[in-house]
This record gives C-alpha cells, sequence and structure tokens, in this order.
C-alpha cells in the first residue's frame, strides 16, 4: 500500500525542507522496503527538499499517480508480478508525462538500453545510490525544459492561428469593400459618364458648328475612355465575371492580360464541380497576381495556366518561361507579393509551392482541398 516517509527523521526520510525549497513529490515504486529506506538515505544526503512516497503495488503506484501532484517518479525494475517497465508502460498510455528513473539492481546493459529507448528517463544502480540525486535532478530538469519547449510550441500555434484567422478576417474585409466600390464605380460613375455620353451625342447631332463639333467629339471620346477606364477599375475589383465560375473568370483574365501585355497566355484545364466563392476568388487573385509579377519581374514571353480539382483537391499551377529568380530575388519577393498569396492560400486551408531557379522560369502553385481539411505549409524549391 502508498505510504509517506516522514522527512524528519533522516535516516529514513528525505531531507529536511528548508526557508525558500520548493519541495519535490518523489513517488517510489518498490515493494523492498529496505531498499525504499535506502533511496531516502541518499535523497536526504543530497540538497533535494523532497517527499517520499512510496508504493509497492502497481494498483497503488496508480492511484498515487492518478491523485496527482507527483513530481517524478522512482521504479524498481523487478516487482513481486510486474515490472517497473509496466508501470512506465501504463503512464504513457495514460499520457502522464513524468521523469521516470529506474532505480533497480544490475539488470544488464541490453535491458537498460531498451528502457531508455522505450523512453525512460535515467537508471540508477542500487549498488551506486550516490549518484541518485545528481540523475534525479537532471530528469526533473530535461522535464521542465521539454514542457518548456511544448508550451512555446504550442503558444507559436495558436498565435499563428491567430494571425491567420487576422488575415481570413482582413482579406474578406478587403474583398467586401472592394465589391463596394466596385459598386459604386458602377451605380455613380459609371451612370454619370453613360449620361455625360448621351448628352454629347445629342449636342453633336444638334449643332451645326465646326469648332464645337470637334470639341464635343473630343470630349466624347474622354468620356468614352473614362468609361472604358471604370470598366476596366470594377472587374479588377471585383470580377463580375467570377459569377459565372472560377474557370470563366482566368479565362477572362488570361484573354485581357494577353490583350494587353502580348505575352502568350494559355489555360488549360477543367473543373467538374463547383467551388465555394472564397475558393474562387483565392484562385483567381492568385492568378492575378501570378500575372502581374510576370509582366514586371519575369521578362517572359509565355505563360501557362494549369487548373484541376482531381483527387479532392483544386490545383492551380502558374508557370513562365521568364527569367526565374535565385536566392537573392526570391528573397525579396518573400517580402512583397508571395507573402501575400500565401496568407491567402493559408486563408482558405490551401497552401503555395515556389519552384524558381535562374534564368528557368517561375511555377507557382496553389493547392486547396476541397473538404475543407488542410496542414498549411509552405514549401520553396530552388
Amino acid at each position: 500500500m502508498a505510504q509517506n516517509i516522514a522527512p524528519l527523521q533522516p535516516i529514513f526520510g528525505v531531507a529536511p525542507t528548508g526557508a525558500g525549497l520548493t519541495v519535490l513529490h518523489i513517488l517510489h515504486l518498490e515493494d523492498n522496503l529496505a531498499d525504499h529506506e535506502l533511496v531516502a538515505r541518499a535523497l536526504a544526503r543530497s540538497d533535494l527538499a523532497c517527499d517520499l512516497q512510496l508504493a509497492d503495488t502497481l494498483d497503488d503506484f496508480q492511484d498515487a499517480v492518478r491523485a496527482g501532484g507527483v513530481d517524478a517518479v522512482l521504479a524498481d525494475y523487478h516487482l513481486a508480478g510486474f515490472s517497473g517497465m509496466d508501470a512506465w508502460e501504463w503512464m504513457r498510455a495514460e499520457g502522464v508525462d513524468l521523469p521516470f528513473v529506474l532505480v533497480s539492481g544490475a539488470i544488464g546493459e541490453a535491458t537498460v538500453a531498451d528502457a531508455m529507448v522505450r523512453g525512460v528517463s535515467d537508471y540508477v544502480d542500487k549498488h551506486r545510490l550516490a549518484r541518485l540525486p545528481a540523475v534525479l535532478q537532471r530528469a526533473l530538469d530535461f522535464a521542465a525544459n521539454r514542457r518548456a519547449r511544448a508550451e512555446a510550441q504550442q503558444a507559436l500555434a495558436e498565435s499563428r492561428q491567430r494571425l491567420v484567422e487576422l488575415t481570413e478576417h482582413l482579406q474578406s474585409s478587403i474583398d467586401r469593400e472592394r465589391a463596394d466600390i466596385a459598386r459604386e464605380i458602377h451605380d455613380d460613375i459609371g451612370g454619370s459618364l453613360a449620361a455625360v455620353k448621351l448628352d454629347l451625342t445629342w449636342l453633336a447631332r444638334h449643332t451645326s458648328d465646326a469648332e464645337a463639333g470637334r470639341h464635343i467629339a473630343s470630349a466624347l471620346q474622354m468620356a468614352e475612355t473614362a468609361l472604358g477606364a471604370s470598366q476596366r477599375i470594377m472587374r479588377n475589383l471585383r470580377p463580375a465575371v467570377l459569377d459565372q465560375g472560377l474557370m470563366a473568370a482566368l479565362q477572362w483574365l488570361a484573354r485581357t492580360f494577353a490583350e494587353r501585355t502580348e505575352i502568350d497566355v494559355r489555360l488549360h484545364g477543367r473543373l467538374s464541380v463547383p467551388l465555394p466563392p472564397r475558393v474562387e476568388m483565392a484562385a483567381y487573385r492568385t492568378a492575378q497576381e501570378a500575372l502581374t509579377n510576370v509582366l514586371k519581374h519575369a521578362k517572359a514571353t509565355q505563360v501557362r495556366l494549369e487548373v484541376s480539382d482531381l483527387e479532392g483537391y483544386l490545383t492551380l499551377e502558374i508557370s513562365d518561361n521568364g527569367r526565374g529568380a535565385g536566392p537573392d530575388d526570391l528573397a525579396k519577393l518573400q517580402s512583397f507579393g508571395l507573402l501575400g498569396l500565401k496568407e491567402r492560400a493559408q486563408s482558405v486551408g490551401g497552401w503555395l509551392d515556389v519552384v524558381a531557379a535562374a534564368g528557368q522560369g517561375m511555377t507557382l502553385i496553389l493547392s486547396v482541398p476541397l473538404d475543407g481539411s488542410a496542414t498549411p505549409e509552405t514549401e520553396m524549391a530552388e
């Protein structure tokens, strides 16, 4: 049965608690009281302030661990009807993360090695108990460092998740604002320009003055140019063609980009299922930004867009035959356009791969799982 050894008698107990010292609660799995007393004496001679609790059966050990408050475990290897490793495996199955030191007689190097491989913190021979305090302190320090790393990683993961959520929120806000601006341009500016054009056309038909006719014609041309510019701005802000689906929007984007830049743009592939609006917008903006980068940086003459939704993933690949990018170029790109594209991909549960090498063009690959599950990641290859 589990029992506490009073720390007031150094011969049986552990070091008395000093002022300001933290008391360590150590659970000792041992079915030999004499060996337990030897362990207590070894700890009493150290600077550790310990409360040593004895458990001599597996059930008592499990009850003590479940009760909580244990800082570390010392366990014999050979016990009546079970072994210290049985206790260790039970702890692992229960998800209990405590320093676990085997304190046993000679059990052989192979057995010790097997125990260490299975995750046991350390081993101390019962005939060399002077080593026990140092080994226990090392196991405690290692466990504390491991917990600190795990907490830091958890905090980092939570921070990144909050960043992804913030990015998604900001991107959604931007898209809504773009749609609102596009509507205002269409309703106010577009309507006004159309009315001005009608009035100028009426004046052109009803004036006989040649000089006035020339000014009216010039004004009509400017109104037509402004109307075309407003329509182009509206499409860039929120392409209405997206309402017809991603493929229709990409076809329009490829055609208008090719007409404006004289770069050969080819679109291949097909989509067999409707896509969520957020995914369509992410894919469209990725293609749009990629084509802008081609125009600004790549010096390419050909661009290829490939789209598919095979195996439950939307894949959009944009490749060009431009000058590519070396490590320095990639570092510069990372600071601007690509970072935004990566964050946009992550906001819909996807990721962006970038493949680039100097003189060999560049390829951007957007991948988005269509079942809503993903492990966001970003890889770059040179």
